[in-house]
């Protein structure tokens, strides 16, 4: 039976469709497609407690900066992001950029970047104190 939830969230020039979320199967994983518009405003630098993430391109170019190294992932690249590893990713490019997400084990998944999405939706600048309770809540640290 599908879900009656949207599997869209947007949070400013980023958009997520989720093809595997938390709710589904045994909540080890977590699936979803990040959309981002070039020079759009992407989550702070930060490290996942628990999680592993792979990043795969899909279209355009979404730099993902691991541990300090830079890498731009294109269509048909990967970047394995092991929990504990500093990362952030920003679209530097002239064009929108396409990745596949996956997050092993699925801790991190909607209803974070929901929560986020609500946090950062107000009038005026974000809580940044409340932003760092969500991460913290969802295990992920900012850096």
């Amino acid at each position: 039976m599908e879900s009656e939830t949207t599997d869209t969230v947007r949070i400013g020039g980023m958009e997520l469709r989720f093809l595997v979320d938390e709710t589904q199967g045994s909540g080890d994983l977590v699936i979803f497609e990040m959309t981002v518009l070039p020079n759009a405003r992407v989550p702070v630098a930060h490290y996942h407690r628990e999680v592993d993430e792979i990043v795969y391109g899909l279209s355009g170019a979404l730099t993902t900066t691991v541990d300090g190294r830079k890498r731009e992932v294109r269509a048909g690249e990967s970047v394995l992001i092991p929990r504990g590893a500093v990362h952030h990713h920003e679209n530097l490019g002239g064009e929108t950029s396409r990745t596949l997400f996956v997050l092993n084990p699925g801790s991190i998944g909607r209803a974070y970047f929901e929560e986020i999405a609500e946090a950062v939706s107000g009038p005026g600048k974000p809580d940044p104190a409340r932003l760092k309770e969500i991460m913290l809540r969802h295990g992920l640290v900012p850096a």
